[in-house]
């Protein structure tokens, strides 16, 4: 038998749910998705666009890097993963003082941030400043996606949190799809007002970060009190429902300390490092690999680069739909890590460039669908004021494997002079995070009334 819920509680849901129906239920979450997924969308396309042109960029730096053939792909590979390590050491304080100052400033000061070290890659010469600057733009991002994540908590229950979260994930799928051939034509630029492709490339993606941050300053609201766009009633049942939640779902609250000595986050921690290990060791050397087995054009492979993004957004969404009407989150999570292992390892033998694209995009869908289900699993277990830490901790930990994969890729590819040992390695990363996720528990739920 269910424990009955707190009298305060229980009126608050009575009384929110007794002045709208269903359908205008249904009205008031269409608005809140309206108002707030497009824009968290569009910032997202803008902070992954940032994040991952250095992979379109590197066809073109190794002579203003100023290193030989021999050890590039190391050089390379391991200044574009030391954007996570900046990420990594300022992720759980950022998110911390976003709980305190609100969503509102705190993001628009990151994407303010990031806008101006992104512009600052223009003037980049030699490796240590590559170095610098990967690591600056990871520390000025740090602190985004997890705040944004956070945010979301505030918004919608668990139940519904999972397709959230797919359509603001979604940025990073359509920064691919329209990033690529805009990367690639900006590199048509070469020479244009003496400045070089790449050059143009960091300057023209730069502006739009430093434009949102101002648009996130006047538009997003901290949480539905503060949402000038809804009623007083409406204000109060989108509240009610997260307030509500809280009493019937065993969400775990633990001390700010307790956070890094809790198991189970730990096992998060590692589930997101392995699915990151493969994603960006996938993501940041896709260019290359395609321009490897095609040999088109910088534009050409901006779009054939597309593909992959477009085909995980579609599966993106219809996967993190399964996922909130089963409520089975680890088994989303473990199928899908296991069918982009196996697109990676088919990837790793098949010569045929359409095959070898065809498997890798495969493996891309498999490893994007994961996404949304596991932090649906994060931010239900995960409660009270500790939730920012834990989600934040996660997140920073989770990122270092985007210092891990495109290293290893490099340095496998300068030892080897083979793209074969790359790819098995990035599947074996997904391979063992579908084994983890299967042995999870999945969050316990109690029957809710309004479910």
């Amino acid at each position: 038998m269910d424990a009955p819920e707190p009298e305060g509680i229980s009126s608050l849901r009575s009384n929110a749910v007794g002045n709208f129906n269903e359908e205008q239920q249904r009205a008031i979450v269409s608005k809140v998705t309206w108002r707030l997924l497009p824009l968290l969308f569009f910032c997202y396309i803008i902070a992954y666009v940032d994040r991952i042109n250095v992979g379109f960029a590197k066809l073109h730096l190794r002579e203003t890097l100023g290193v030989s053939d021999t050890v590039f792909n190391s050089v390379y590979g391991f200044g574009a993963g030391l954007f996570f390590i900046g990420y990594f050491l300022f992720e759980v304080p950022s998110n911390l003082i976003l709980q305190r100052v609100g969503a509102r400033i705190w993001i628009a000061r990151i994407m303010l941030f990031w806008g101006i070290v992104s512009l600052g890659f223009m003037f980049l010469k030699g490796v240590t400043m590559f170095y610098v600057m990967r690591f600056l733009l990871g520390a000025a991002e740090a602190g985004f996606f997890p705040g944004v994540i956070l945010y979301l908590t505030f918004w919608y229950p668990a139940r519904e949190r999972a397709r959230a979260i797919a359509m603001f994930a979604l940025g990073g799928i359509f920064a691919g799809v329209i990033g690529s051939p805009i990367s690639g034509a900006l590199l048509h630029m070469d020479g244009m007002g003496g400045l070089a492709g790449w050059q143009w490339l960091f300057l023209i993606e730069a502006i739009p970060a430093m434009l949102m941050g101002l648009v996130v300053f006047f538009l997003l609201p901290n949480g539905p009190q503060q949402a000038k766009w809804l009623t007083p009633e409406e204000k109060t049942w989108v509240q009610s429902r997260i307030d509500a939640e809280r009493t019937t779902t065993s969400t775990t609250h633990l001390s700010l300390g307790k956070v890094f000595s809790n198991g189970r986050v730990w096992i998060f921690c590692l589930l997101y490092l392995l699915l990151n290990t493969g994603g960006y060791g996938y993501e940041m050397w896709l260019p290359s690999i395609v321009k490897n087995f095609s040999g088109l054009s910088d534009w050409g492979v901006g779009c054939i680069n597309a593909i992959p993004y477009f085909a995980a957004g579609v599966a993106m969404l219809l996967v993190s739909r399964y996922s909130d009407r089963s409520g089975k989150r680890k088994n989303v999570v473990a199928i899908a890590a296991m069918i982009s292992a196996i697109g990676f390892a088919l990837s790793a033998y098949f010569k045929n460039p359409f095959l070898a694209m065809a498997t890798l995009t495969l493996a891309f869908i498999g490893l994007k669908c994961t996404v949304a289900p596991l932090w649906a699993m994060v931010t239900t277990f995960l409660g009270g004021a500790a939730a920012a830490a834990g989600i934040a901790l996660i997140n920073s930990v989770g990122n270092l494997g985007g210092f891990i994969g495109p290293y290893l890729v490099g340095v496998i590819k300068d030892k080897t002079g083979s793209q074969v040992t790359a790819l098995l390695l990035l599947g074996a990363a997904l391979l063992t995070m579908s084994l983890l996720a299967v042995v999870q528990r999945e969050p316990e739920t109690k029957r809710n009334s309004d479910a």
